[in-house]
C-alpha cells in the first residue's frame, strides 16, 4: 500500500452499520422500545426486495446514528461470530445516564453485563435478540443533543455511535487502510485492543481493532454485521477516495445509488466489507420528519411491484 503522508480526515467517522436479523418484529421492538431509537425508514433490500430494510437512528436519521437491518425471517440461519467481522457496535450515552441504563437493562429478557471500564470510560454490554453485541459507552467527549421516543427521557437517550470493534487475526493491513487511506489516527492501546480516531464528528469517530489469534472466521447470517459504512462529505470526496482506493489496488465498486445516499463498496484486507456513503440527500426526501418510518418506501423502479412486495413481507406492528 502506498504511503502518501498522513491525511487530513478523509471520512468523518461512521455513517451507518448494517446487520442481519432474524424475526422482523423482535428486531423492531428491541431497537425502538429497548434502546429508544426511531425507525426512520422502512424499505426493502434493493438487491433482495422480498426482505425488509429497516433504518433505526435519531429523530432525523442523521449520519452517525443509523443502524440498519435486513431481517431475513424467523427461521433464518445464524451467523458465526469470528474474525474478519465487525463484532461489536457501541453507542454513546452521557455519564449522567449510566445509572438509568444500568437499571433499565435489568428487565427480564434483556441480556446485559456491566458496567465495566475500558479506556477510562464506563461500558454496558447488551445482546440484541439475535445475539449482536451492543455496547452503551458513557462517553467522555461532548455529545450532540438526544431525542426521546416517549419512553426514554431525552437526557438519557442514545446520542449516536461511539465506535465499532473489528475482530481480526492480523491488524496491520486493516490499520493501514484506516490510517493511510481513510485518515484515521491510532490513539490508544489496551491489551489486544487498538483504538483509531477520525476527527470531524462528535459521534461515530472511533474504530477499535481486536487482535484475535487462533479463531475461526466469522460467517454471515442472523446475528452478524454485514458491513460498516463511513461518511464521505459529498460526492466529489467520495469519487476522490474511490480513485485513491483503486490506486492502492483495492477492488472498489462503481457508485451505487441507495436513494438516501450514494455508496461505493470494497473489502479491506481483513475481509470486512467497507462502504463509503455520502451524507446527502438523507431520509427526508420522500417523507416528512413527523411521519418518518411509518410507510413502506420503495425506489421508483420497484413501485410497479409494490403489491407483490407488500404481500411477501411479514406484517409489522409499530407503536
Amino acid at each position: 500500500m502506498s504511503q502518501e503522508g498522513r491525511l487530513s480526515p478523509v471520512v468523518a467517522g461512521i455513517h451507518h452499520i448494517t446487520a442481519i436479523a432474524g424475526d422482523a418484529q423482535k428486531n423492531y421492538d428491541f431497537y425502538t422500545q429497548v434502546l429508544g431509537l426511531r425507525l426512520v425508514k422502512k424499505t426493502v433490500n434493493f438487491d433482495d426486495p422480498q426482505t425488509y430494510h429497516f433504518y433505526f437512528g435519531n429523530e432525523k436519521g442523521e449520519p452517525g446514528t443509523i443502524i440498519t437491518f435486513f431481517p431475513w425471517s424467523k427461521l433464518a440461519y445464524k451467523g458465526r461470530k469470528g474474525t474478519g467481522q465487525v463484532t461489536t457496535i457501541a453507542y454513546s450515552i452521557t455519564k449522567d445516564s449510566l445509572s438509568y441504563w444500568t437499571e433499565r437493562l435489568t428487565n427480564p429478557g434483556i441480556v446485559s453485563f456491566g458496567p465495566f471500564n475500558r479506556f477510562d470510560e464506563e461500558v454496558i454490554l447488551i445482546e440484541d435478540p439475535d445475539g449482536i453485541e451492543i455496547e452503551l459507552v458513557a462517553a467522555k467527549n461532548e455529545l450532540p443533543k438526544g431525542w426521546s421516543n416517549g419512553s426514554i427521557p431525552e437526557e438519557y437517550s442514545i446520542r449516536g455511535f461511539h465506535s465499532a470493534a473489528f475482530s481480526l487475526n492480523s491488524i496491520q493491513r486493516t490499520a493501514d487502510v484506516l490510517t493511510n487511506l481513510l485518515g484515521f489516527e491510532m490513539i490508544k492501546e489496551e491489551g489486544n485492543r487498538t483504538r483509531y480516531s477520525s476527527s470531524g464528528s462528535k459521534i461515530g469517530s472511533y474504530i477499535d481493532i481486536l487482535q484475535i489469534d487462533a479463531a475461526l472466521n466469522g460467517t454471515i447470517g442472523a446475528g452478524s454485521v454485514h458491513h460498516i459504512a463511513f461518511r464521505a462529505e459529498n460526492e466529489e470526496a467520495q469519487l476522490n477516495l474511490r480513485t485513491r482506493l483503486i490506486k492502492n489496488k483495492l477492488a472498489v465498486t462503481e457508485v451505487v445509488d441507495r436513494s438516501y445516499f450514494k455508496s461505493i463498496y470494497f473489502r479491506e484486507p481483513g475481509n470486512i466489507l467497507f462502504e463509503i456513503a455520502t451524507d446527502a440527500p438523507g431520509f427526508l426526501i420522500d417523507e416528512e420528519e413527523a411521519v418518518l418510518g411509518q410507510q413502506l418506501k420503495l425506489p421508483q423502479w420497484l413501485e410497479s411491484e409494490r403489491s407483490k412486495i407488500e404481500n411477501s413481507l411479514p406484517p409489522i406492528k409499530q407503536n
